[in-house]
This record gives structure tokens, sequence and C-alpha cells, in this order.
């Protein structure tokens, strides 16, 4: 079979679903981390917390409390990580089985179809799993990195070095937490990809609820609006 004649297996709608759940990711990822000045995403706003942490750290003694936080970063991240790995084995393993996949679709009557259109549905969420995976692993890893800057602070705070180490330590889980962050992004659209199955339009709809929910999170949520109180009381 030809490559035309594997795109031919989609409709137009398939191919517009899909264009929508890319566009959707990548836009949402970009205006999350490049908001307005007016309306800034939870995840700016956690990013000037964690600088003001790494700043407090250096008066703090003794610094277990620190310890514990960024160690707990690093399993959420090991979580998400391992769990992603068993996802995309499983899909893998589904990947060797369209046929009965086809057999049970045509049981519920979502609709018949080559088992090359149900290989390459899977495909796409094992690839948004892949690089969810890579996300985490690379959080994980600099979190590691800001556990060892945080642990080359000098003790005193009259050092010349303890304020700069300190800043580099709090860019470091920055982007760890951006990287992690970029992650979860990822799991949210890999589960919305799943409608696919259920065809295009169902697709569409998992893409605007996926898109909807992290936009309510980073700026229309209880938390967000929490935090912008704290940084008003904090200003004034």
């Amino acid at each position: 079979m030809t490559w035309i004649e594997r795109a031919a297996l989609f409709s137009p709608l398939d191919y517009s679903a899909m264009a929508i759940l890319l566009g959707a990711w990548l836009w949402i990822g970009w205006k999350i981390e490049h908001p307005s000045p007016r309306k800034r995403s939870v995840a700016l706003m956690m990013d000037g917390y964690r600088r003001d942490w790494m700043h407090e750290m250096v008066t703090r003694q003794p610094r277990m409390f620190d310890a514990q936080v960024v160690a707990a970063m690093r399993q959420g991240s090991t979580f998400f990580a391992s769990t992603t790995m068993i996802a995309i084995g499983g899909g893998l393993a589904l990947l060797g089985n369209t046929e009965r996949l086809a057999g049970v679709a045509t049981d519920l009557a979502i609709g018949s179809a080559p088992a090359m259109v149900w290989e390459i549905k899977i495909l796409v969420v094992v690839l948004l799993l892949a690089n969810a995976f890579l996300k985490y692993v690379w959080a994980h890893r600099l979190f590691g990195y800001c556990a060892v800057l945080m642990a080359s602070v000098p003790n005193d705070p009259e050092h010349p070095q303890a304020y700069p180490r300190a800043g580099q330590a709090a860019e470091i889980c920055v982007t760890a937490a951006r990287s992690f962050n970029r992650g979860l992004r990822a799991t949210y659209f890999a589960l919305a990809s799943l409608a696919w199955f259920l065809g295009p339009m169902a697709l569409v709809l998992g893409t605007v609820i996926a898109f909807g929910v992290l936009y309510r999170r980073e700026f229309a949520s209880q938390s967000r609006a929490i935090l912008m109180a704290q940084t008003s009381n904090t200003e004034t």
C-alpha cells in the first residue's frame, strides 16, 4: 500500500481534527509560558515563588525542609515517568493486536476500518505519551541538579557565592518545573487523542475538553485567585 493509499484511509475531517489537536496543544503551551502581563498564568506565578523560595533558603537553618520539598518534586516526576512508560508499553503491545481491536470496534458499532487506521490512531497516542515521558525524565534530572546546587549554597549568608548559587538553583528549579508542566500537557492531550477511536468529532470534543481544563486551571481557577490575592497583599 502506497502512502497516498494510506492517506486516503482518513477523511478530511480526520485531518482537521488532528490539526485542531496539535494546534491546541502547541498554543496552550505557548500561552501558559508567555501570558499577557495583565493575566498571568499559575505556572508563571509559581516561578516567582520558586525564586523567592531559593532566596529564603539561604538564611534558613537547617535546610531539611528545602531538601524534603525537592525530594517530593523528584518523586512526582518519577511517578509520572513510570506510569507513562507503562502506558507506552501498553500502546505498543496494542499495535501488534489491532485486528482484535478492529473486531471490538465493529461489535460496539464504532465503525469498521482497516487495521492500519487503528495502528495510526494508537501511534498518535504513543507519540504524545513518549513526548510526555521525555519531559518527565528531564524534569527529574533537573530537580536532581537543583538539589546539588542547593547543597552547594554556603551556610553563611554573607558569603559572596551564597545568593548567586541560590539564584542558579532557582533557575534550574524553574526550568525543571517548566519541563514537568510540558509533560503534563502532553499527557492531557494524549488522553484527548484516545477519543479519536470514536471518530473525528469525538477527537475534536476531547481536544476542546482538554484545552478547557488546562486553560481554566492556569487562568481561571480558584488556586490562581488565591495566588493573585497573595501577590496583591505582598505588593501592598
